[in-house]
């Protein structure tokens, strides 16, 4: 499925989306001489309250995705095995797929639109903790959203693990975003980030706002000026994707967010692929985050200065060609 990666790396972003506290009430107490005081009254159950109603195109949007996963799974993809015996892959292979996906980017803005091309970049990534902070739209339910930050708290650790960098989820002064808004709320969405961030243009605010129904989410990774450290993320996920689609998504553009900006059709088993063959991340994957965050690799790198050491890790992680 076409997903828009990581790769509007000079856009400067940030995200935020305003919660609605409840109203509690308050009583009168006796004060120090014991005077008196009003009744306290009993306390009030909380009531819950309901999401919104669905717009009809939101509905018809999460039919869409329901018949999408349904004919994915019907075919055998979405696999989240990780990778197997019949996907092995040698230490060319994942300096090549490297190369591919950590430093190439896979669109170029021209004339106000972005421009399907292949193009060599720098390498990126983070120099900083990542502190993620998941956000929802008024429409997600509250069991859903139970479930999605569980999924996203236990990605973040595993991201952390398998990186060696600092990646949690924290809604003390976050930088990674991740929003999961419906079809109706997220084009809402983009007079607030304007706000929030003026310097923002028209093209930018399009591409998070206003998704064409092939793409299901997408990641913007923000650098300040040419720099090519990110500072802040935001990540875009439709909340009418079915539970796969969705974890998928939270897969997906978290982990490209860390500066795997790219797809690779050769790429396997990964899912910095466009042919839906894995939902979540695989070893392969696992070993790129592993090459990106080793302190040999600096931001900034090109290729030909990039790949003598992308062998050498790619050496040490495997041991020898498989």
């Amino acid at each position: 499925m076409p997903r828009l990666p990581a790769l509007m790396h000079m856009i400067r972003l940030c995200a935020t989306l305003a919660t609605v506290a409840g109203v509690a009430g308050c009583a009168l107490t006796t004060d120090e001489g014991g005077t008196k005081s009003s009744p306290r009254p009993m306390p009030r159950a909380a009531v819950p309250v309901a999401p919104p109603e669905p717009s009809a195109a939101s509905l018809a949007v999460k039919a869409h995705f329901n018949q999408v996963q349904a004919d994915l799974l019907a075919r055998g993809l979405l696999r989240r095995d990780g990778g197997g015996p019949d996907t092995p892959f040698s230490e060319r292979q994942l300096v090549e797929n490297f190369v591919r996906i950590g430093l190439y980017d896979e669109y170029v803005s021209e004339g106000g639109r972005l421009v399907a091309r292949q193009s060599p970049a720098a390498l990126r990534r983070w120099d900083g903790p990542v502190r993620i902070s998941v956000r929802f739209g008024a429409q997600v339910p509250e069991d859903q959203r139970t479930r999605d930050r569980a999924s996203v708290s236990a990605f973040a650790d595993r991201l952390a693990r398998v990186s060696g960098h600092s990646i949690r989820v924290s809604d003390a002064n976050p930088n990674y975003f991740v929003y999961i808004l419906s079809e109706d709320e997220r084009s809402a969405s983009a007079g607030e980030w304007a706000g929030l961030f003026p310097g923002l243009n028209r093209l930018e605010l399009d591409i998070a706002a206003q998704l064409p129904l092939s793409t299901f989410c997408l990641v913007l990774a923000i650098s300040e000026g040419d720099r090519p450290v990110y500072s802040n993320a935001l990540a875009v996920i439709r909340s009418e994707l079915p539970d796969l689609l969705r974890l998928s998504c939270i897969h997906e553009e978290i982990a490209q967010g860390l500066g795997l900006a790219n797809d690779h059709p050769q790429a396997r088993p990964s899912i910095f692929n466009d042919d839906e063959e894995f939902a979540t991340l695989t070893r392969h994957d696992e070993l790129l985050l592993k090459m990106l965050y080793d302190a040999r690799l600096t931001p900034g790198m090109r290729e030909a200065e990039a790949r003598p050491i992308l062998r050498v890790l790619a050496t040490e992680i495997l041991g020898g060609e498989s």
